[in-house]
């Protein structure tokens, strides 16, 4: 597959089954033996896992990725997205808070045969959890910086 067939099926994951919820769309979209490096805590592996994340996220969330860039070389495709949401359901135990949050992240998704195989992601994971007000935002001493 080209680069930009690659790009294509990525698109389609984050606008059709992350955005519009279309879970479905994972079994053309991703290999049965698709590889999840950075699982949610319990996420099964394989497909199976992977439609399992996705609800998990869809439920708690109500996801809207914006792909903010998409670079591409062989069988990998790099996303920079940005993630606005509310936190409407259950989240790993954590009950719903009803805030609101703006957060970005990497993707990186190597595919093969034109399917979605493996994923890696960096995302700021501790300015959601702020802005959701499961974390506690330190308080500035008041000190002086000067040496």
């Amino acid at each position: 597959m080209s680069t930009e067939e690659n790009k294509a099926v990525v698109h389609r994951y984050y606008d059709e089954v992350l955005n519009a919820g279309d879970i479905g769309t994972l079994d053309e979209l991703a290999v049965a033996g698709y590889e999840e490096h950075d699982p949610l805590p319990g996420q099964a592996g394989g497909l199976a896992g992977f439609r399992q994340r996705v609800e998990i996220l869809r439920s708690a969330f109500r996801p809207c990725f914006t792909v903010e860039d998409v670079v591409a070389e062989h069988d990998k495709v790099v996303v920079r997205w940005t993630n606005r949401g509310t936190h409407e359901g259950d989240f790993l135990g954590m009950p719903p808070t009803g805030k609101s949050f703006t957060m970005a992240g990497i993707d990186i998704h190597r595919l093969r045969d034109g399917k979605l195989a493996e994923h890696w992601h960096v995302v700021d994971l501790f300015g959601q959890l702020q802005q959701l007000g499961l974390l506690s935002t330190p308080q500035a001493t008041g000190g002086s910086t000067d040496k």
